[in-house]
């Protein structure tokens, strides 16, 4: 592939980040430490085109192609790994499902809205007892009349107390993947009470919550696609999804190596910069790699995408390690700023929190290893 970027591209990542250096990283801490983003932040993003990148215009979006926004998802995550959820979130797992797989009406009621930000999806799938083996879900959908009641409850669903709308997976049929439909069920629904969840290791400023349903009616048209066919929309969704993850990562990662290098030229120990010992410059080096290789994988799903060719097996190899070597790159930064990356007036202790829980949403690392041995072997070890 040709790793030179558009000019339009270039301008896209200066765009972000700018934006960064300006609305994110300055507040980051703060943030963090008060477990919630500034909801101004929201509007922002829509106004700069954020929130719609790859959207077409005429739905409301802002164009553009998946490296484009790859490049502003890798500048969000240099920034704030809450911020970059927002919008891998309500753009990349719903506004792009619903661009893909929606009614016209379905998208000229949603689309303008999720892209401008002045509505927020969230993505309703795992469930207190269904995480990697999503297929065992069991909040149940069931047809009355016209519309659908839908009872259950769904867990660590990020952006959940903020969003306007749930794209929401539901069991309408049998055991499995094939009894299952996605619903967009709006987040003020009567019956559909939201939870904050408080305390998380990181992504503290992110808006997680657990959703409880009680017979949430809604009728017939807010269904996503065929009935039983929305498990196959969520695994086409994630994947690209986890394109969106792995992006962040990078950008997770790139921070480590900016911190860890300015504090390596700057720390002076037995008499020199620390940047002048052997080792670390080691850990500077590790980061270093790790960052490229994983920027050079996501960049070649997103390219894969806007080629319309397959991606599903090069977007788990991102993912895979794009987040793992997150947790290397913010680990080694640590360990360079010593006891100073212990306390959260430095951001790499940040970055080590935000980076751990991408091992785990939109797939483990577990369950990434299993889909490329699938799809090397054909045999399916699931």
């Amino acid at each position: 592939m040709d790793l030179r970027l558009s000019a339009e591209q270039a301008a896209v990542r200066q765009l972000a980040a700018d934006f960064v250096d300006r609305e994110v990283r300055p507040h980051a801490a703060t943030w963090d430490r008060r477990e919630a983003v500034d909801p101004d932040i929201v509007g922002k993003l829509g106004e700069l085109g954020f929130l719609g990148l790859t959207i077409a215009e005429e739905h409301g979006g802002s164009g553009g192609d998946h490296l484009a926004y790859c490049l502003v998802l890798e500048e969000l995550g240099r920034g704030d790994s809450a911020v970059r959820g927002i919008v891998s979130v309500s753009l990349g797992l719903v506004a792009k499902a619903i661009a893909a797989h929606g009614t016209p009406g379905q998208r000229a009621q949603w689309l303008p809205r999720l892209c401008a930000g002045t509505a927020l999806g969230c993505f309703a799938l795992t469930e207190p007892d269904s995480g990697s083996d999503a297929a065992a879900l069991t909040t149940r959908a069931v047809p009355d009349g016209t519309d659908w009641l839908i009872t259950g409850s769904k867990m660590f669903i990020t952006n959940g107390t903020t969003a306007d709308l749930a794209l929401l997976l539901a069991r309408t049929g049998g055991p499995g993947h094939r009894g299952i439909t996605a619903f967009l069920v709006p987040t003020d629904s009567p019956g559909l009470i939201r939870r904050e969840i408080h305390g998380k290791l990181g992504l503290r400023g992110q808006a997680t919550a657990e959703l409880v349903l009680d017979g949430v009616r809604v009728p017939d048209s807010a269904r996503l696609g065929e009935p039983g066919a929305g498990f196959r929309l969520a695994l086409d969704t994630l994947a690209k999804g986890r394109m969106s993850v792995a992006a962040g990562c990078v950008g997770i990662a790139q921070g480590c190596l900016d911190a860890a290098v300015g504090h390596a030229r700057q720390r002076t120990q037995f008499g020199k910069p620390i940047a002048g010992h052997q080792l670390v410059q080691r850990l500077l080096a590790d980061i270093a790699v790790d960052t490229a290789a994983a920027r050079l994988l996501v960049w070649q799903v997103a390219d894969l995408i806007d080629r319309g060719e397959p991606f599903a097996t090069e977007a788990s190899i991102a993912k895979l390690f794009a987040s793992e070597a997150a947790v290397r790159a913010a680990n080694h930064a640590v360990q360079v700023f010593g006891g100073y990356g212990y306390i959260d007036e430095y951001p790499v202790g940040k970055y080590l929190r935000d980076a751990r829980v991408t091992t785990l949403y939109e797939g483990t690392s577990q369950i990434q290893q299993l889909l490329v041995g699938r799809a090397l072997t054909g045999v399916d070890a699931f």
